[in-house]
C-alpha cells in the first residue's frame, strides 16, 4: 500500500455523497415497548446528529425496530450500528421502559437505485460516451469488468448479524486529464482489484473510462466510505508513481436490493 499519503481527509474537497443506512433489531425476549412520543425521537435525532447520522425513517413494531438514516462518509457501518442502538438502548432506559435487545442485527446500504440499475450504468459506460473511434470504444470497454463471482445480493456474514454495505464510487481525473493508452487503464485495473482484495472489499464491477472511474463493491463493513475512497485514491496515485492522478474529491452512494421507495411504503 501507499508509503505517503497524496490524498487525505484535510485535503479533499467537499466529496459528493449520497448514503443511506437502515438499521433493523430485534428484543432479545418478549416485545417492544409502545412506541414512545415524537419528542423522544426528536432528542434521539439530536443525539445521532453528534455521530454523523441523520434520522430519516422509523418502522416500529413489537418484534422489530428499523430506523433508516443517512450519513457523513466518515461513517462506517459498524460504527453506524453500534451509535444507533446503544443510544437507542440508552434513550429507552431514561424512558424507564428498558429492553433486553437481541444480538443479532441487520444493516442494509440502500439509495435512489437499486443494485440492478447501479450495474447496468456503469456496464453501459463506454456505450454512453459514444467515442467516433469504434477501435478506441471497442479496447476500452475491456476495461469494463463484472465479476461473475461477487453477488452483491448477497450479505456479509458477521457474529452478530448481516451487513448489505454496497457502494458506488466515482473518481474524476485531476482537471479532467485523458488516459487513453491501454497501459495506463491495465494499471488502474491491476491497482483496483489489488485494494479490493488487500481491503476486503468484494469488487463487483468496474468502468475505466478516459477520464472518470465507476466502481460497485460490497465494503468491508469495519471502514466508512471516506477510509474506502481515500484507499483508493493514494493507490492510484502510488501506481502512478505519487502523482495527482485524480481530483482530490470523490462521490460514494448507496444502493441496494431495495430502494428509498420502499422503505417509504
Amino acid at each position: 500500500m501507499s508509503q505517503v499519503l497524496v490524498y487525505h481527509s484535510g485535503n479533499v474537497a467537499s466529496p459528493a455523497y449520497s448514503l443511506r443506512y437502515t438499521w433493523t433489531g430485534w428484543p432479545s425476549v418478549g416485545s417492544f415497548p409502545t412506541e414512545p412520543v415524537e419528542s423522544f425521537f426528536k432528542q434521539l435525532a439530536d443525539a445521532w446528529e453528534q455521530d454523523g447520522i441523520r434520522y430519516l425513517e422509523r418502522q416500529w413494531c413489537d418484534q422489530s425496530i428499523q430506523f433508516t438514516c443517512s450519513v457523513k462518509p466518515t461513517v462506517s457501518p459498524t460504527f453506524f450500528t453500534t451509535r444507533v442502538k446503544g443510544r437507542l438502548d440508552n434513550a429507552l432506559r431514561k424512558l424507564e421502559t428498558p429492553i433486553a435487545f437481541s444480538r443479532k442485527v441487520a444493516f442494509r446500504s440502500i439509495g435512489d437505485n437499486r443494485r440492478d440499475e447501479v450495474e447496468a450504468y456503469i456496464a453501459n459506460q463506454v456505450t454512453r460516451g459514444q467515442f467516433l473511434d469504434p477501435r478506441f470504444s471497442e479496447s476500452l470497454a475491456g476495461y469494463t469488468h463484472v465479476n461473475p463471482m461477487v453477488h452483491l445480493d448477497a450479505p456479509t456474514a458477521v457474529t452478530r448479524g448481516r451487513y448489505w454495505y454496497n457502494l458506488h464510487v466515482v473518481f474524476v481525473t485531476e482537471q479532467r486529464q485523458r488516459f487513453v493508452d491501454e497501459v495506463s487503464w491495465q494499471r488502474i485495473a491491476e491497482t483496483c482489484t489489488k485494494v479490493a482484495s488487500e481491503q476486503k472489499h468484494l469488487l463487483g464491477s468496474y468502468s475505466i473510462m478516459p477520464d472518470h472511474l465507476h466502481m460497485a463493491l460490497r465494503g468491508n463493513v469495519q471502514q466508512s466510505p471516506e477510509s474506502i475512497a481515500l484507499e483508493f485514491m493514494n493507490s492510484i496515485a502510488d501506481a502512478f508513481d505519487q502523482q495527482l492522478v485524480l481530483r482530490p474529491s470523490y462521490y460514494a452512494g448507496t444502493f441496494g436490493e431495495y430502494d428509498m421507495r420502499a422503505v417509504r411504503r
